[in-house]
């Protein structure tokens, strides 16, 4: 096996132990294969950092830059790895100080968005169940 394609490999299991899938092609596929063997094969996969904690990381510049959609996955992945809505919560509580008010408020909007999404999708599931 090459080393690109070791790299890929490396960034998929590593994409999938975050976000709990597979990454999902869309309309611009070259751009995932990028991200897929550079950031989640090389950056994530470093020594030092623990993948929860490169979440957080993660959580937080996607919170300052303000980019909802990356912020409802990063905060799903947050959730999958086994943090508590709180400490969510509490990760955008205290970008106020160092973001603003607006960057804070911001991410507390698409938190209780995310939360009320699988409340409403883990009440579907339990109807399944009956």
């Amino acid at each position: 096996m090459s080393q690109p394609d070791a790299r890929h490999e490396q960034g998929v299991a590593m994409f999938h132990q975050v976000f709990g899938r597979e990454p999902r092609p869309g309309s611009h596929p070259e751009f995932l294969r990028i991200t897929v063997d550079h950031l989640f094969g090389e950056i994530w996969t470093r020594p030092h950092l623990s993948v929860e904690e490169r979440e957080l990381v993660a959580l937080t510049a996607v919170a300052l830059a303000r980019t909802d959609w990356e912020l409802r996955g990063h905060i799903g992945a947050a959730l999958h790895l086994g943090m508590s809505r709180e400490k969510v919560v509490e990760v955008i509580i205290q970008l106020a100080y160092y973001g603003g008010w607006p960057v804070a408020n911001n991410g507390l909007r698409v938190a209780q968005e995310v939360f009320a999404e699988l409340d409403a999708a883990a009440g579907k599931d339990a109807d399944r169940d009956r």
